[in-house]
């Protein structure tokens, strides 16, 4: 959310804070990220969401990692990689291969899955 957007909503919050007969409305998830990063469809709605999902993808990482109580250095040396690949790849995703990604998920013992979903239908391989 931009600052100049976050001020607009936090002034709103206050002034209905301070109107007794105010009633405060509530709002979806969906409703503030149309309203504050896009509709779906167009491109900041895109990039906000592929950011999101290797937000999640980097912390599910690092929580294996810790699961398997082994150190950045030790997953690295798994993997073949050094110390600060895995240190960038837990802090965000953006950058990493597919390839390396399940890697990483290998060396773990991780079983990854993938779907896809068009329109609403989860496709399966057949």
């Amino acid at each position: 959310m931009k600052l100049k957007e976050q001020l607009t909503l936090k002034e709103s919050i206050m002034k209905a804070k301070n109107n007794k007969t105010a009633s405060i409305k509530s709002f979806s998830l969906s409703e503030m990220e149309d309203k504050y990063v896009g509709k779906i469809g167009t491109k900041e709605r895109d990039e906000y969401e592929y950011k999101l999902s290797m937000d999640i993808l980097s912390h599910m990482i690092k929580k294996a990692r810790q699961e398997r109580k082994l150190t950045q250095e030790q997953l690295g040396k798994l993997v073949g990689v050094q110390k600060a690949q895995i240190s960038k790849l837990e802090s965000s995703a953006n950058s990493a291969t597919i390839d390396t990604i399940i890697k990483v998920f290998k060396a773990l013992k991780a079983d990854v899955h993938f779907n896809v979903t068009l329109e609403d239908k989860l496709l399966q391989l057949s």
